[in-house]
C-alpha cells in the first residue's frame, strides 16, 4: 500500500507471493485506488515543507492516514482478496525525507500502522525506509530490487535497460559499468509542475491533467536553463531528494532570480520539459536502449512524448511488458518488500542506495491473532516472475 509524494490518492496492491525454486512468484490480484478526502489531503499539504508545522498537527496527521490508510487497507482486501489477506505492507506517507551534505540522516513515513492492524486484523509490515538509512544508505529509492529482479538484465546482448519511475520525483534503476545495480533519484518529475499548477490556480487544480497546460505553452529556455544549473543534479549517485527541496518556495525563488514568470502554461511546458531532459541525461550515461517507464507522469502525453524525443535511441517500454501495470508497480513492490520481510530476506540492494550492506526492512506490527511468522529462509530470490 502506497502513497507517493504527489499525495493525490493511496494505491493498494493486492499478491499472492510464493517461492517456486530460486524464483519468486508474484500473481497480480488487482489494484484499489482511493483519493484522499479534500480535508485530511488539506491538512497533509498544511503539514509538509517548506509549511511550519507543530507537533501537534503531526500527531492528528499520523492518525488521520492511519485511519484512512486501515479504511482502504480492508476494502482491498474484501474487494481482491475476499478478506483472505495474510498480510498489509504500508509505506506510508513521507512528510520528510532528511538529507544533509549529500547524505541521508532520517526519514519520516506518517500513517500509524497500528491503526492498520486494527482495522483489517492483519499484521502489517511499515517503515520501510530507517533500515537503510542506519546503515549509512539513502533509504531511497527501493524500487531497485523489484528492477533488479524483474527488470534489468545481465544475459550477454541483452538489452541496456533501466526503470524509470514518475511520481512527484522522478528515479531511475540501471546497471552501472561494474554492472552493479544503481538506483537514484533524479530530480523532478511532476512534483514543481504539480506546485505551478496549485498556485496558479488557487489551489482549484492540483496537477497538470492529461499534460494540457504543458501542450499549450512554451518552453521558456533562459528559465530551463537556469533550472538545470541545480546543485543536486550535479551530485553522484547514490542520491535521494523529494520535496524538502523541490516545493513552491524553491520554484519562486528560481522565478526570482531570473526576473520573471512566465504564464502559467509557459512555465508548466518548461517545467515538464526540464524531467524529460534529467531523464535524457541518464539514459545518455548509462548508455541505455530501453526504458520502462512507470507511476503517475505516464499519464501526462507530453511528458512521455518529450521523453521518446530526448532519450532516443533509448525507447520507452511500459511495465506491462513484464507482467505490471505502469499505475500499479510501486505498490506491488512494497508487497514484495513486506513479504521478503517476514521471510527474514533483505530487500534494500546496497550499490543502489550506498548502504553498508543489505537489510532487512521494516517494522511488524501484530494484527488480532497471535504473530506467526513463516520459516525464515536463507537464500534471496534470484528472480521475480510474474504469473498469470
Amino acid at each position: 500500500m502506497l502513497s507517493g509524494t504527489s499525495y493525490d490518492a493511496v494505491d493498494a496492491a493486492v499478491a499472492e507471493l510464493a517461492f517456486e525454486g530460486t524464483d519468486l512468484c508474484l500473481r497480480p490480484r488487482g489494484l484499489h485506488t482511493e483519493p484522499y478526502p479534500a480535508a485530511l489531503r488539506g491538512e497533509l499539504a498544511g503539514c509538509l515543507p517548506p509549511a511550519a508545522t507543530t507537533l501537534e498537527r503531526v500527531c492528528r496527521l499520523d492518525t488521520g492516514l492511519g485511519q484512512f490508510f486501515g479504511e482502504v487497507a480492508a476494502r482491498a482486501d474484501a474487494a481482491l482478496a475476499g478478506g483472505r489477506a495474510d498480510l498489509v505492507v504500508s509505506h506510508g506517507q513521507t512528510v520528510y525525507h532528511w538529507v544533509a551534505d549529500a547524505r541521508a540522516r532520517g526519514t519520516l513515513q506518517l500513517g500509524a500502522a497500528a491503526w492498520i492492524a486494527e482495522a483489517t486484523g492483519l499484521p502489517v509490515v511499515s517503515d520501510l525506509r530507517t533500515r537503510d538509512i542506519a546503515r549509512g544508505g539513502q533509504g531511497a529509492p527501493l524500487a531497485a530490487l523489484l528492477d533488479a529482479l524483474l527488470i534489468l538484465d545481465e544475459a550477454p546482448g541483452a538489452p541496456a535497460r533501466g526503470a524509470l519511475n514518475l511520481g512527484g520525483i522522478a528515479n531511475i534503476t540501471a546497471r552501472g559499468a561494474d554492472g552493479g545495480v544503481l538506483a537514484y533519484d533524479l530530480g523532478p518529475a511532476n512534483a514543481l509542475i504539480d506546485a505551478a499548477v496549485t498556485e496558479a490556480s488557487g489551489g482549484a487544480e492540483c496537477m497538470d491533467t492529461g499534460g494540457a497546460r504543458a501542450a499549450r505553452g512554451t518552453v521558456d529556455a533562459g528559465l530551463l536553463d537556469a533550472l538545470l544549473d541545480e546543485p543536486y543534479y550535479r551530485l553522484p549517485p547514490p542520491k535521494s531528494t523529494g520535496k524538502e527541496l523541490f516545493h513552491a518556495d524553491y520554484l519562486g525563488t528560481r522565478l526570482r532570480a531570473v526576473g520573471r514568470r512566465p504564464a502559467t502554461d509557459d512555465l508548466v511546458a518548461t517545467l515538464t520539459e526540464l524531467t524529460a531532459r534529467l531523464v535524457a541525461a541518464a539514459c545518455r550515461e548509462h548508455a541505455l536502449t530501453e526504458l520502462v517507464v512507470s507511476g503517475g507522469g505516464v499519464r501526462n502525453p507530453v511528458l512521455m512524448d518529450r521523453l521518446r524525443a530526448l532519450a532516443a535511441p533509448a525507447a520507452l517500454v511500459p511495465p506491462e511488458r513484464f507482467g505490471l501495470p505502469a499505475q500499479a508497480k510501486e505498490a506491488y513492490l512494497f508487497a514484495l518488500l513486506g513479504f521478503l520481510t517476514v521471510h527474514g530476506l533483505a530487500g534494500s540492494v546496497p550499490s543502489a542506495t550506498g548502504a553498508g550492506g543489505p537489510a532487512v526492512l521494516g517494522s511488524l506490527t501484530p494484527g488480532a491473532a497471535p504473530l506467526r511468522l513463516p520459516a525464515p529462509r536463507t537464500a534471496p530470490p534470484r528472480r521475480l516472475r510474474i504469473v498469470t
